[in-house]
């Protein structure tokens, strides 16, 4: 029986390191692409997020960029946000309005896809109203790789360190799902992106039809967009400092489970060799922390399973250092192992929690 155990715990780790060596291969070879300056609509959805809005509009507006514009959906606000928008409009602040919801489609869809018509240019910039952008260089950076041939440009978008186990684990789920997509698309195989810090042609969402495949599912208007209609030849991803967007992380558990609840649930749209390929992943790492611990009951040789797990937390740990320092930020390392142990827990239950998750919601 322990022989078994320990041929399944070495072949589930050999399947998990050959993922992490392709992540890691492709995120440290990557080499900017050249930039060039393009006119760049910067699209913001805000549900009652004035104060968010005080602080993020003048980031957006002191860009460095020649020619953007910035326009902020108000979606169905009653904190004031009207207010604040008529006030403040200007030839580079724009805003529309959502009144109502409609059984059609998504609310946060549908208010997206007002600020997408509204949009003056074809290069369009998209976050949220809770993040700031790292640098002045934002918006070149993030729209600097656009070609002809390009549609589609993703960027990233960690959360700012917050206090406590759940902060730490926050920043550690956001680099390890950051790794995967980025590490997946610089293969040549995108399949989704953030909408925190992700730029595509507004001419790309119209042709296909925007959201008209999706529009009934809440969420995805970032990576079920990509996971449709972005490949190897039309996809570009911009890494560093001065690219990023960083997102106010959450305080409580609760809303942090309800937030990431409502993510994985749209993991069930994906394309089938997407789903494939990162449910052998989390298959692979749930299997192995089982035949560990069955191996730490079961045997008094304790060499083994501690070398597999030595192996495992060194290796983890130079791949979340290497990587992050790639993305333009430094992660807290020695939180690793405990990170790490708890995220096979985390992906496990609430992965299956949100495949028969039928409602979720973006916000009322």
């Amino acid at each position: 029986m322990s022989d078994f155990v320990v041929t399944v715990a070495v072949g589930s780790l050999v399947i998990l390191t050959i993922y992490w060596l392709v992540i890691l291969v492709q995120i440290l070879g990557f080499k900017p692409k050249t930039k060039r300056e393009q006119p760049v609509s910067v699209i913001v959805c805000a549900h009652n997020e004035l104060e968010n809005l005080k602080s993020l509009i003048p980031e957006l507006l002191n860009q460095e960029h020649y020619d953007f514009e910035v326009i902020i959906v108000d979606d169905r606000s009653d904190d004031g946000t009207y207010d604040y928008l008529l006030e403040n409009q200007s030839d580079k602040l724009k805003f529309a309005r959502v009144d109502q919801v409609h059984d059609h489609i998504n609310a946060k869809k549908f208010a997206l896809t007002m600020g997408i018509k509204a949009a003056s240019n074809d290069i369009l910039l998209l976050t949220d109203a809770d993040c700031k952008p790292s640098s002045k260089q934002w918006i070149k950076e993030m729209t600097g790789p656009f070609t002809k041939d390009t549609d589609f440009v993703i960027g990233l978008s960690p959360y700012q360190k917050g206090n406590g186990l759940l902060g730490h684990f926050i920043q550690f789920e956001t680099q390890w799902t950051a790794m995967n997509y980025v590490g997946f698309a610089l293969a040549g195989n995108p399949y989704m992106g953030v909408g925190r810090n992700l730029a595509y042609r507004k001419s790309a969402f119209l042709n296909n039809k925007g959201f008209s495949k999706i529009q009934h599912i809440t969420g995805g208007d970032d990576d079920l967009l990509i996971n449709e209609l972005a490949n190897k030849k039309n996809t570009r991803l911009v890494l560093g400092s001065e690219s990023l967007t960083y997102s106010i992380p959450k305080t409580s558990w609760g809303d942090y489970l309800k937030q990431k609840t409502r993510h994985w649930s749209v993991g069930k749209y994906y394309r089938l060799k997407d789903k494939i390929l990162l449910g052998l992943q989390n298959v692979s790492n749930l299997v192995f922390w089982l035949a560990l611990i069955i191996l730490a009951i079961q045997t008094n040789n304790y060499f083994i399973p501690a070398g597999l797990l030595i192996f495992r937390m060194s290796f983890i740990t130079i791949l979340i250092n290497s990587t992050s320092k790639k993305f333009g930020y430094r992660m807290n390392i020695w939180l690793v192992p405990v990170m790490d142990i708890l995220y096979a827990g985390y992906a496990s239950i609430f992965g299956t929690i949100a495949l028969f998750t039928k409602k979720v919601r973006w916000k009322k």
